[in-house]
């Protein structure tokens, strides 16, 4: 698949994946957990709560002063943990990096074994008092859970993405926020908690990942691992990402006050497609629309018309969506808005170059090259093709974008809608 890589998946047991990536590009091994289930309004905030509160210490490692600790000893091992939205997925990741094997000062250390043992005792075995959660811990928890909710104004262009997601998805899992709901929090306790913890440990569905330098023994090894072993098989409960056929919507508008300096603009476009081999059509479209420097939106927003300090899109292709985002002068926004319209009319009249096109699959190109340099970008790649059931190599992903044509990227701007325009401003 790709040079000194090679790529393997296990189903272990129903439900449960292991997945090997051996490559010697690095002198590191990194060990993934990710658990997978649907998005749903009544636990979205147990969810993040719950992610907040794994981190907090294991049975065997009941502090994080003690998991430093031990991962200190791991030649100063990393971990790290979060819960992304994903499609209509909420998916916990659980990360640790440590040095590989081969390059330990002692050798008769497997280090590989540690790290998935530390890992998945976090993950599956973590600090319970009494048969429910330390009460201190999901008591702090909750209220920095609370403090992230109520500071997602902070930081004005994701707020005003989010809220353009939440308009254009009303009464939908995807338009539910990531962390949850204040109003939602003072259900949570202690007890409860870790009753939705052992059923989704139970229910969710379960991907492993190994990167790194992985000897012949290595896989066995991993299977052993105790906490493995102690997983039930499972009908993995989790939402296949599925092209669906958008609905025409009339263009809806939504503007909103807030203490700003700089307007946000954001636009959700739909693509009304269902095949998935034109996603890679979609990808050059977004690209010469506003994915690079080049792209219409910088230079005719930004660069010509100095109507936006910064004009770009991105393709979000879990659920067919392209998303517009321009930070403007408030004053700005109806001439910013006639002239985005009409870098996508410029699309449908397919008034781009073949220049332009060379050029942008040139730049999803390096991009695809660059997937391997990192080992967690890498993971992220794989975990993509595992919950789309799409198994596309990196080198059958580059051949797909080389052959995308002219009359492909037109063809998919005739498929391109407004669904919704948001603007946040003074």
């Amino acid at each position: 698949m790709l040079e000194n890589m090679d790529y393997k998946v296990k189903e272990i047991k129903e439900g449960v994946k292991l997945h090997l990536i051996n490559t010697d590009k690095f002198k590191t091994n990194l060990v993934a957990v990710f658990l997978t289930t649907p998005l749903n309004r009544e636990t979205i905030t147990f969810d993040s709560v719950l992610s907040a509160v794994l981190r907090r210490g294991s049975q065997n490692m009941p502090t994080q002063e003690q998991i430093s600790k031990e991962l200190e000893e791991m030649y100063g091992a990393t971990f790290d943990c979060g819960i992304n939205k994903t499609g209509d997925n909420h998916i916990f990741k659980f990360y640790l990096e440590a040095i590989n094997d081969n390059f330990c000062p002692q050798k008769d250390e497997n280090m590989l074994k540690t790290s998935v043992e530390k890992l998945l005792d976090i993950v599956c075995n973590p600090l319970v008092e009494g048969g429910h959660f330390k009460d201190e811990y999901v008591n702090q928890e909750k209220e920095n859970i609370k403090h992230i909710i109520e500071g997602k104004k902070d930081n004005k262009a994701m707020y005003a993405q989010d809220r353009c997601i939440e308009e254009m998805y009303k009464n939908e899992i995807f338009g539910l926020y990531k962390y949850g709901y204040v109003e939602d929090l003072e259900k949570i306790n202690s007890k409860n908690l870790y009753e939705h913890y052992l059923k989704l440990k139970d229910e969710c569905k379960i991907d492993i990942f190994v990167s790194g330098i992985l000897g012949e023994n290595d896989e066995t090894e991993i299977e052993k691992n105790e906490n493995i072993l102690n997983l039930k098989s499972r009908t993995p409960n989790y939402i296949v990402s599925k092209l669906e056929e958008k609905k025409n919507m009339e263009e809806k508008q939504v503007n909103e006050s807030m203490e700003v300096t700089q307007g946000k603009l954001v636009i959700g476009l739909d693509i009304n497609i269902n095949n998935e081999e034109l996603k890679y059509d979609v990808l050059v479209y977004n690209s010469i629309l506003g994915g690079t420097a080049n792209s219409k939106l910088f230079q005719n927003v930004r660069e010509k018309a100095s109507l936006a300090y910064t004009a770009s899109s991105s393709y979000v292709r879990y659920k067919n969506n392209i998303f517009i985002n321009c930070g403007i002068e408030i004053n700005n926004y109806e001439k910013a808005l006639e002239i985005i319209k009409q870098q996508l009319q410029e699309m449908k009249n397919g008034n781009f170059t073949e220049e332009d096109l060379q050029n942008s699959k040139k730049i999803i190109i390096s991009s695809i090259n660059s997937i391997d340099d990192e080992q967690d970008t890498e993971i992220t790649y794989f975990l993509g093709q595992e919950l789309t059931n799409n198994n596309v190599s990196l080198d059958e992903y580059k051949e797909k974008i080389e052959k995308v044509t002219k009359d492909d990227v037109l063809n998919i701007a005739q498929k391109v809608s407004v669904n919704t325009i948001y603007f946040l401003k003074n």
